[in-house]
């Protein structure tokens, strides 16, 4: 994937179609900002805009932390958190990641296959 070009509006925009119960699709850069995507219209956020960056600064470094165990392990395909109040994914796009966040009850065996397979297509 790490020489794929991606239209990232374009891929949080298929997220979001995909199910109803996804929150927010974003694209995190390597530093920790969001770069595309966002809230799907109409739905509270959970956490404050303040806490969002923390969040995707820790996701960025939670990324890079990973590829250190790439050779052993091999590439990571996607991330999930479970956590009580939402479903959180993150599937690498070459140095950034896909960050998607749905409600708890989501299918979480289906949706890293369908997230996974908008952005190989």
């Amino acid at each position: 994937m790490s020489g794929k070009i991606f239209d990232y509006t374009k891929v949080c925009d298929s997220v979001l179609a995909v199910d109803s119960k996804i929150r927010f699709a974003g694209v995190i850069n390597e530093r920790g900002r969001l770069v595309a995507g966002g809230m799907r219209p109409n739905v509270e956020p959970l956490e404050s805009e303040k806490d969002d960056e923390m969040i995707f600064m820790e996701l960025a470094l939670r990324v890079k932390m990973r590829k250190e165990f790439d050779k052993q392990l091999g590439c990571v395909n996607f991330a999930l958190a479970s956590r009580e109040r939402a479903l959180a994914i993150s599937v690498p796009l070459g140095e950034d990641v896909l960050y998607v966040v749905s409600e708890p009850d989501t299918d979480y065996t289906t949706l890293p296959k369908k997230i996974t397979q908008i952005i190989n297509s």
